[in-house]
């Protein structure tokens, strides 16, 4: 329901900013106030919803806000000393808390293929 409120708010927004520009030119069609009347019942269902996270982002952006200051330098580390992460598998974490991300294994080499038949000479 979440994702279908928001393709809508998506689709039906540039509808209903469209048809609050142009009401003072004329007067909507039945389509432009059919998507404006949509429009501000999604926003009244949505309200409560939105309004909640805005009270939680408040509350956790001073510990985002830390972790940032924290851990931004060490990660920009890590991330110029790893040049391929798609050698890596997903972090881990064990029992006693500690995280490891271990490497995934590489595929077995396969000795290169020998020719059956002599490479064509060319005449000089």
């Amino acid at each position: 329901m979440k994702r279908l409120a928001s393709f809508a708010t998506v689709v039906c927004l540039p509808l209903a900013v469209h048809a609050q520009e142009d009401q003072g030119e004329r007067g909507l069609s039945l389509m432009e106030r059919g998507a404006q009347m949509f429009m501000e019942g999604i926003m009244k269902e949505m309200a409560p919803a939105l309004n909640e996270l805005e009270g939680l982002a408040d509350d956790v952006a001073p510990s985002l806000r830390s972790f940032a200051q924290e851990m931004g330098p060490k990660l920009a580390e890590i991330l110029e000393k790893v040049e391929d992460w798609s050698v890596y598998e997903a972090p881990e974490i064990l029992p006693n808390g500690d995280i490891i991300i271990r490497r995934k294994p590489e595929p077995p080499m396969e000795p290169p293929a020998k020719p059956t038949e002599p490479a064509p000479q060319i005449e000089l």
